[in-house]
């Protein structure tokens, strides 16, 4: 593991460490079992970021283990993205109720707790959301429909944001996954390619 990495690493968790058993939104006291912070490199070129820990998730403590981790994994290595080079988290962290979406106020406290800081240490080129919530969270436009923003390159703070439907969407349209594909592609050209 080259140094900058292994640093990068370090400084996730120190931020990680007093939230391990967070409750400053009301999803720290629903009944979720692990604070799922976020898995990959530190030192990732590209960041995927979903909406929200599933069941699964919540159980191992580990982002997109599920059915739509699955999905996401095998969309991965068709179009040739390592996972293990990638850094996966989610705008928030602990599981909502019933798999609800995220509350603004709950994207909110968690971005600006967390999310915003994991960005600031990774730096990564270039950012995919997962979802509408992914993107409406990120940019606090809680108005944003995926289906207007999907594949479009949207700027934040230098970084090249490229939005796509959740895994979990595809699962249930899977005629929309060669546009997730697409999406990856993309966004994996802008991280690595540019």
């Amino acid at each position: 593991m080259d140094l900058k990495k292994l640093f990068k690493q370090e400084l996730l968790d120190q931020l990680y460490a007093p939230y391990r058993n967070c409750t400053a939104c009301p999803l720290g006291k629903l009944g979720r079992r692990h604070v799922v912070f976020g898995a990959g490199n530190a030192d990732a070129k590209l960041m995927f970021i979903g909406e929200a820990p599933g069941a699964d998730e919540d159980r191992e403590g580990k982002p997109f283990i599920g059915r739509a981790g699955q999905l996401l994994n095998r969309t991965f290595e068709a179009i040739g993205i390592n996972r293990n080079d990638v850094y996966i988290t989610n705008i928030v962290k602990c599981r909502p109720p019933q798999n609800r979406t995220p509350l603004p106020c709950e994207m909110e406290t968690c971005k600006k707790l967390l999310l915003n800081k994991q960005i600031k240490i990774i730096r990564p080129h270039a950012i995919c959301t997962l979802g509408a919530a992914a993107i409406q969270g990120l940019l606090n436009e809680p108005k944003i429909k995926i289906s207007q923003l999907r594949g479009k390159k949207v700027e934040l703070d230098g970084i090249t944001v490229v939005p796509t439907y959740h895994p979990a969407y595809i699962l249930r349209n899977p005629k929309e996954l060669k546009t997730l594909m697409l999406d990856l592609t993309t966004v994996y050209d802008i991280a690595y390619n540019q």
